[in-house]
């Protein structure tokens, strides 16, 4: 592999393991990296989405003993099987508006420039709901996990949906999602890193399998990189947004979305930068 190609792969596995957890998109980052990076042609686009395994063992990882108590009393325990039926509750939402309207998605938002717009929609959408709740704030009947019903599983299966636009945030649109809906900033964003390891698991194997001629046993080294790097920096950020979160809220990545948003769109009209995918 060569080592212009490995350092590309390195960066975007860095972006996708950062990003995959924030509420500030991992697709929108990764689109606009592939473009600044002259990263692009159908197999990167299959890369972007297989190096999020990457981000999905992270999560698997630091909640191996969690997971694993609930897989081993998947037959016997009934807290085990509630917390195994909410995870595969949330994730159909996306699967299925997913199957139904992904390629019109695909062809027409994963652009530079629709992507900024999510990123400043988003943003606004964040300080809002921080204000909301600062000013009158949600009553909260779920502190944890293991408290949430079917019924807030969809909810929060719904509010994922909402990600199929790229720059929007998986991340973010469900753990906003759970706040809107009463459930503590720590539940949210741990409901937020499970219910992850399905949609990411399921999109990466979808991928890979539906554009498996686009791929060779040479591709095996980048995908490889840019996996070993998602893992590593998703591994990071997951433990650190769990102390974040004890003492802060949102505003911080709304307003660097509001941000970062204007100066795509400043650059991109301007012609400063060809963000071209």
């Amino acid at each position: 592999m060569d080592l212009t190609l490995a350092l590309k792969a390195l960066i975007m596995g860095l972006v996708e393991g950062f990003t995959e957890f924030l509420p500030i998109s991992s697709t929108g980052h990764l689109i606009l990296a592939a473009s600044l990076l002259d990263f692009t042609g159908d197999t990167i686009k299959v890369f972007e989405i297989a190096i999020q395994a990457g981000a999905m063992l992270a999560v698997c990882w630091e909640y191996r003993q969690r997971l694993g108590s609930a897989l081993s009393g998947l037959l016997t325990d009934a807290k085990s099987q509630k917390f195994v039926i909410n995870l595969v509750i949330a994730f159909l939402p996306a699967v299925v508006l997913g199957l139904l309207f992904g390629k019109a998605i695909q062809e027409s938002l994963f652009k530079p420039v629709p992507v900024a717009l999510a990123f400043i929609i988003g943003g606004f959408v964040i300080l809002w709901v921080e204000r909301r709740n600062r000013n009158n704030p949600v009553v909260v009947h779920i502190v944890s996990v293991e408290e949430m019903t079917a019924l807030d599983a969809f909810k929060l299966g719904c509010a994922q949906a909402f990600a199929l636009v790229p720059g929007t945030s998986r991340s973010g649109a469900t753990i906003i999602g759970g706040m809107l809906f009463g459930m503590s900033r720590k539940a949210a964003t741990e409901f937020s890193f499970f219910l992850a390891i399905p949609t990411l698991l399921g999109a990466t194997v979808y991928s890979i399998y539906k554009e498996r001629a686009l791929l060779s046993l040479a591709d095996i080294p980048l995908f490889g990189v840019g996996t070993a790097a998602s893992f590593a920096s998703a591994f990071l950020c997951v433990r650190w947004l769990l102390r974040y979160i004890s003492s802060h809220d949102f505003t911080f990545f709304a307003w660097y979305r509001i941000a970062f948003g204007l100066l795509v769109l400043a650059t991109a009209y301007s012609g400063t930068v060809n963000w071209a995918s």
